[in-house]
């Protein structure tokens, strides 16, 4: 077992929806974190008059201080500095020196991907080049990926494991599967000891990325319908953002995670119907409309967790009655 106290921990795209949550969870087990964010991408520059004109852009401002709040609290530096810019990153973790680097910089959203290609791949691999072209020449103890379980494409069972075969649809699962290759090679050539995560259908507290359980939440407290893309049957393995940090921290502690692949979700799909089902129990007028379903969205289901569960010892503790009944609450609870 690694002890993380003390450990220098750099985040890069760390001021988001995940890297807040996990740099507060790190450094309330004494790591010395730091984060590097341009603060663009879902986060306070995208919501600012001007660059935005988006029904909720107070609301996401309010959410997104809230976020900064809470890392500037607990002493967390935020550096504003653009990871696609290679002459200012890697100055910038050379002074930090961390002993391991997180790398969360990205797109985070499918649609916009494929709507935007060039720049899903400039904020996506341009800023992983760089993070790793700095790793390389470093004696770096760790380097973790988050991927995505859009990698996987159609589940042709309904549920996946790690050695599943990989066939994504469009440009969001193509990129972070070329991502994943890009740190495999950096392992294989300049023996870069490397994790690769890969969550899925995240959902909880501060996120402004526009998830399903988000948009969900956001309608129902304004009075309007609730759209399911598809007839409400497809299934995915919903993830409570805690059961992705304390994953996560498992994967820092300990040492036979270096090298590997991980599923870190809740390992038990559930159909979108049943989360909107749920959200009626607090929302009891809430209107259910049916859309068609985007063709670029794969059939997906179970994310199996066992090789977590054995190497990491990681424990998901939040099903959907919880974790989503905990994000209802907050949502309420700002609104």
């Amino acid at each position: 077992m690694i002890s993380l106290r003390n450990h220098k921990i750099a985040l890069v795209g760390g001021a988001g929806f995940i890297g807040h949550n996990l740099a507060l969870a790190l450094k309330k087990m004494g790591a010395d974190v730091e984060i590097i964010d341009s603060l663009q991408i879902n986060n306070l520059l995208a919501f600012t008059s001007g660059n935005s004109s988006g029904k909720n852009n107070d609301l996401y401002r309010r959410i997104i201080n809230q976020r900064l709040d809470l890392l500037r609290d607990v002493n967390i530096p935020i550096e504003v500095t653009d990871a696609r810019d290679y002459h200012a990153l890697s100055p910038l973790l050379k002074k930090i020196n961390p002993q391991v680097i997180i790398h969360l910089a990205a797109i985070a959203h499918a649609s916009r991907s494929n709507k935007d290609p060039y720049n899903t791949f400039d904020h996506n691999l341009r800023t992983l080049e760089n993070t790793l072209d700095y790793a390389r020449g470093v004696n770096l103890e760790h380097f973790v990926f988050f991927s995505s379980s859009m990698v996987y494409g159609n589940f042709e069972s309904g549920l996946v494991t790690e050695e599943s075969p990989c066939n994504p649809l469009g440009i969001y699962g193509a990129l972070k599967y070329s991502g994943e290759k890009i740190v495999i090679a950096y392992n294989q050539v300049f023996d870069l000891p490397y994790t690769i995560i890969r969550p899925s259908a995240l959902y909880g507290e501060r996120c402004v990325s526009r998830r399903v359980g988000q948009i969900f939440i956001e309608n129902a407290i304004q009075g309007l319908d609730i759209s399911i893309n598809g007839d409400g049957v497809d299934r995915l393995d919903f993830t409570y953002i805690n059961d992705l940090t304390n994953g996560t921290i498992n994967i820092l502690e300990n040492k036979n995670s270096k090298n590997q692949i991980f599923n870190l979700t809740y390992g038990e799909s559930r159909s979108i119907g049943e989360m909107a089902n749920m959200l009626k129990g607090h929302f009891s007028n809430i209107k259910i409309k049916y859309l068609p379903k985007d063709k670029l969205m794969p059939d997906r289901g179970t994310l199996c967790v066992d090789k977590a569960k054995k190497l990491l010892g990681y424990t998901p503790n939040y099903p959907l009655e919880k974790g989503f009944v905990d994000y209802i609450n907050w949502y309420k609870s700002i609104c």
